[in-house]
């Protein structure tokens, strides 16, 4: 049984729920191992192991809708995973194009893109598929192709999902599977064994792959073919450069391998500025550029100008990756050195520009693979100039840290009791520890670099790009370094949420309890935290409310908005609500403003005031409300959404 076509889901209302197409993001971000686990086992047998490893991830990288401001979200989606509505949104997306992959060709009707062998990803020269299992998950698979796409939907979604099958079936139902065959996909998965934990083997996980060859002979006439067309492709555009207009005049640039002074100087190794050893400790500006040129290799004048080579003319082969906002041009004069060496199987180069900070890694014994990254790094203080990434390896970051760092550690920010590890520290660059951004699956810890400076300690936090985030605490305008006990056991609930933020350019991130609320029923207080990610180009700042519970482990997160004032040094003001449900079984919203709020009011799903900051109202399991707070000033705000 399986529907002969995959009908288009209902159009939502104007009363549905919204998500926002950021909250979207971090769920996918967050959960896509497990996403593409789902995704592999609806996905049609008939593909090939190969195939549906690629088409998995396909599928799963484009849930994302492409509203980017807020998508509605239909009721079947309320049930998400830990109740969040963005993780509801792209696993339903996941399933719906999952189910179309294994809907037959029609001759009189253009396919769908799921229907279609994935552009991206894909893996040139060899194959992909998982690790093969034992006998009892290869009878498991064996009955699974044999199913139905929704009946595999709805074996999968009970067995990873650990739905019931209501909710499984307005999933299926909201994924185009008419009503009918829902209940029929139900019964037809009733007839498989409840091996339920079978399911997290690696027999099914397309994250975790063996490689072998393609057909190599096939290849290699592939290649003979590529070189033939190459070749005559070349002669085509010389016959285009010729003498002539060609392709097109150029105005006023300079002729192909004409002489520029300043382009030329930047390229010249012999001119790059270097800072002397001890400029830091008499210099008015503490920052990137008066650190001193360090490394092994500070010398070698053939790879310092392959570096500026590729970073004025990158190419095609060299993978090239910039922070958001950061440009990627090349250097308008000769850039600053801060280290050339070998960094594990690396040479790497890190220059400064003034504005960036220029990362060039090529192989120890060549060129190819090449690699060139950017980021931003105007307006840094002695304390974002701390640390630069020099590289990641088998899940490990090495730093090169600042002339002004005594010591250095690793701290797991989730177990605030543990202590630091100590990191040794080799002219500036630090032994290996582990980052947080190439892990995969739930998150039980977040190691971050600790630094010492003189009697000042600080945290650093690796989020993706070449200069790590410094963390915070306090209110707005008042905030220190993560330093102490008790900042580092205010911190520790909310450090899984800062893989939110990776690769979004961020600056620095402050954490700010501003409020502890009693609970209905006598149940103790909870803690409402700020948590704001401030960027290098200054917009794109992102802002997160949490609320955690008495004996919570994590904050839950209440709501989040971007490019807002909100909890900032600009406006230090704050005001988020979350629908909570007692120990008795009874629902409330919880508000709460910031210190100097004066009162707080909801409308429409909920209704209620409150004097100060503070607001409980009871309530229905999935109202909706509008806050509104008024402070001390006599100012609105509205609720943080």
């Amino acid at each position: 049984m399986q529907s002969q076509d995959v009908a288009k889901h209902a159009a939502p209302s104007a009363g549905d729920p919204v998500v926002d197409v950021e909250q979207a993001e971090a769920a996918l971000v967050e959960h896509y191992p497990g996403l593409v686990r789902l995704a592999y086992l609806v996905l049609p047998p008939d593909l090939g192991r190969g195939r549906r490893v690629l088409t998995a991830h396909a599928l799963t990288q484009r849930a994302l809708p492409g509203n980017r401001t807020a998508t509605p979200v239909i009721p079947a989606q309320s049930s998400g995973r830990e109740g969040d509505p963005g993780y509801a949104l792209v696993r339903l997306r996941v399933v719906r194009t999952a189910l179309q992959a294994g809907l037959p060709l029609r001759r009189l009707a253009w396919p769908r893109r799921a229907q279609l062998p994935p552009l991206l990803p894909q893996v040139w020269g060899l194959k992909l598929f998982p690790r093969s299992g034992g006998a009892d998950e290869l009878a498991l698979d064996q009955r699974l192709s044999a199913l139905s796409g929704p009946a595999r939907a709805a074996y999968a979604l009970r067995g990873l999902e650990r739905l019931p099958d209501g909710d499984v079936r307005r999933v299926l139902t909201a994924a185009g599977v008419a009503e009918a065959d829902a209940d029929a996909a139900l019964r037809e998965a009733d007839g498989v064994a409840d091996r339920y934990a079978l399911l997290a083997s690696p027999e099914f996980d397309p994250c975790s792959l063996q490689a072998r060859p393609t057909d190599l002979m096939r290849r290699r006439r592939h290649t003979k073919a590529a070189l033939v067309a190459g070749a005559a492709l070349v002669v085509c555009g010389a016959l285009l450069g010729l003498p002539g207009d060609g392709w097109g005049p150029d105005g006023a640039a300079a002729p192909a391998g004409g002489r520029n002074a300043a382009a030329e100087a930047a390229l010249d190794p012999g001119r790059l500025t270097k800072a002397a050893p001890t400029a830091w400790k008499t210099s008015a500006r503490t920052d990137f550029s008066v650190w001193p040129a360090r490394g092994d290799l500070t010398g070698d004048r053939k790879l310092l100008r392959r570096a500026l080579a590729v970073w004025a003319r990158p190419g095609g082969n060299v993978r090239v990756s910039a922070t958001t906002g950061t440009a990627s041009g090349g250097p308008a004069g000769p850039p600053q050195l801060l280290y050339a060496g070998t960094v594990d199987t690396a040479h790497v180069v890190i220059l400064y520009d003034g504005l960036r900070i220029v990362r060039y890694a090529e192989p120890k014994d060549g060129t190819a693979g090449a690699a060139l990254d950017f980021a931003r790094a105007d307006g840094a203080g002695r304390a974002e100039a701390a640390a630069v990434v020099l590289g990641r390896a088998d899940g490990n970051v090495r730093y090169l840290t600042a002339p002004w760092v005594t010591k250095a550690a690793e701290r797991d920010l989730v177990k605030p009791g543990s202590g630091a590890m100590e990191l040794t520290l080799a002219d500036g660059v630090t032994s290996p520890l582990a980052t947080p951004v190439q892990r995969s699956g739930d998150c039980t810890s977040w190691n971050v670099l600790q630094l010492t400076d003189g009697s000042h300690t600080r945290l650093m936090s690796d989020l993706g790009e070449l200069v790590p985030a410094r963390l915070t605490t306090g209110r707005p305008g008042k905030a220190k370094d993560v330093s102490g006990a008790g900042a580092l056991h205010a911190w520790a609930p909310y450090a899984c949420s800062l893989g939110a933020v990776r690769g979004q350019g961020v600056r620095s991130v402050n954490a700010w309890e501003f409020a502890s609320q009693p609970l209905p029923d006598d149940t103790g207080s909870g803690e409402w935290v700020c948590m704001r990610a401030e960027t290098w180009r200054g917009p794109g700042a992102r802002v997160m409310a949490q609320f955690r519970t008495p004996g919570g482990t994590r904050g839950a997160v209440a709501a989040r908005a971007q490019d807002v004032p909100a909890c900032g040094k600009r406006d230090p003001h704050v005001l988020a609500g979350v629908l909570w449900k007692s120990e008795g079984g009874h629902w409330y919203l919880l508000a709460a403003g910031s210190r100097d709020t004066e009162s707080v009011e909801a409308s429409g799903g909920v209704s209620g005031s409150a004097d100060g900051p503070l607001l409980t109202a009871a309530a229905e399991q999935g109202a909706e409300a509008e806050l509104k707070g008024t402070l001390e000033d006599g100012r609105t705000i509205g609720g943080l959404r």
